[in-house]
């Protein structure tokens, strides 16, 4: 078994033993992939499952928050500034040049040239193994998790207050802070209060939602994208434009968050993991189909 296994399996135990932390909360991940998965085409379904291990039995959204439970062990280390992007207080912008960096300066670490790079890497899988350069299960696993990462407009925030994680505050009775609220609290506090706590209702609904319901007449307009390398960027440009209108709007350190907050805010948000599923379905058929891309133009 290699290391890379290894690393799987561990994380495998891990969900069934409920182990761990997670980033745009699990649930927001899972269903994020299980949406992407249910709209795959016939050949690329089967070529995620093929590089899916053999445990996760064809479950793309069994590994999607892999990547936030490595982030921190030594191997993967260099991936932890990829899950968000830092942008200048007040901007309400993102521009790729400026803001993809991480701590120490070094271009492309932010979860917009994570998107861009993995989409990359999956490129290759038409080369067959003897010809592959990347790992191919990594590369699967990292793309569907900054998907996810980049839709949740939190992670791409203020620089100050590091997305929202220092402004502390309380959500209806219980501590939190602002960043923890988008990453879970609106979700969790939605499962409760409407769907007892059954998270496959919550996600039958925002599939409903852009099928047929009040997102569908703009679907479509989801998955224009010309060029795979930009989209990110478009991506990321929409939620701090999110985090400036809605998640940061009336709110100070020492606030209680409670019904007026959740209600205009849930919207937001499981519209941004329908979006995040919709472009990654997108993202894998356009790239591991088989008529996949020759080659994409650099990120502008």
């Amino acid at each position: 078994m290699t290391s890379f296994q290894n690393a799987l399996l561990i994380y495998f135990l891990a969900l069934v033993f409920g182990i761990g932390a997670f980033g745009w909360s699990k649930e927001g991940h899972v269903m994020t992939c299980q949406i992407a998965q249910s709209l795959l085409k016939p050949d690329v379904a089967e070529v995620v499952g093929h590089l899916l291990p053999a445990y996760a039995k064809g479950d793309l959204s069994s590994l999607c928050t892999w990547p936030d439970q490595i982030r921190h062990w030594h191997k993967y280390h260099w991936t932890s500034s990829l899950h968000f992007i830092d942008t200048p207080d007040d901007a309400c912008s993102f521009d790729f040049s400026r803001d993809c960096h991480d701590q120490h300066g070094l271009k492309n670490m932010c979860v917009a040239g994570a998107v861009q790079n993995f989409t990359s890497q999956l490129l290759h899988y038409k080369e067959g193994t003897a010809d592959r350069r990347y790992n191919m299960t990594e590369a699967l696993l990292f793309l569907s998790h900054f998907i996810g990462d980049i839709h949740q407009p939190m992670h791409v925030g203020f620089s100050s207050d590091e997305g929202g994680n220092t402004i502390e505050l309380r959500w209806f009775r219980r501590k939190s802070n602002l960043h923890h609220v988008w990453d879970r609290d609106i979700i969790l506090t939605a499962a409760a209060d409407y769907y007892e706590k059954d998270m496959s209702l919550l996600l039958q609904d925002i599939e409903a939602n852009y099928t047929d319901g009040v997102w569908s007449d703009d679907t479509s307009s989801w998955t224009n994208c010309d060029d795979l390398l930009s989209c990110p960027l478009q991506y990321a440009g929409e939620s701090i434009g999110l985090a400036c209108k809605w998640a940061y709007k009336g709110v100070q350190p020492g606030v209680t968050l409670a019904d007026d907050y959740f209600d205009s805010r849930m919207p937001v948000v499981m519209k941004r993991i329908a979006q995040g599923g919709v472009r990654l379905a997108m993202i894998l058929n356009r790239v591991l189909g088989a008529d996949a891309e020759e080659g994409f133009a650099s990120p502008t």
